[in-house]
């Protein structure tokens, strides 16, 4: 039996879940919402993570345009995903929600841009 303390990260209140593995049992406690429950019983078994970053722009009014993934992805693709997000350079204008690289690490999640920047 195998027992993690997390912080859930779904609301504001911040439950402190206690979450208690014994083989495919998985228990949580301390949630006061059905989400934390939820939530502990996916970070142990499937940890995903939202990937926010910039990346530079060419020819805009500002040097760079905020970026973040279209969805979750698997906790363990974060570096697989920043190398390509920092070997790119994308042409002004962007917009919110242009997709700036498609099926990122190959997880099926795209990287789109999460401001407007304009060509100078």
């Amino acid at each position: 039996m195998e027992t993690r303390e997390l912080t859930c990260i779904n609301c504001p209140l911040g439950c402190g879940l206690t979450v208690t593995i014994d083989g495919d049992d998985i228990s949580v406690t301390g949630n006061t919402c059905p989400r934390g429950e939820a939530y502990g019983k996916k970070e142990v078994t499937n940890p995903t993570r939202i990937v926010t970053s910039s990346v530079v722009v060419e020819n805009g009014t500002i040097e760079r345009v905020s970026v973040k993934t279209a969805g979750d992805i698997p906790k363990g693709k974060i570096f697989d995903i920043m190398d390509e997000i920092h070997k790119i350079k994308v042409k002004a204008p962007v917009h919110i929600g242009d997709v700036i690289i498609t099926n990122v690490a190959d997880t099926g999640v795209d990287i789109v841009a999460s401001k407007d920047v304009e060509a100078v």
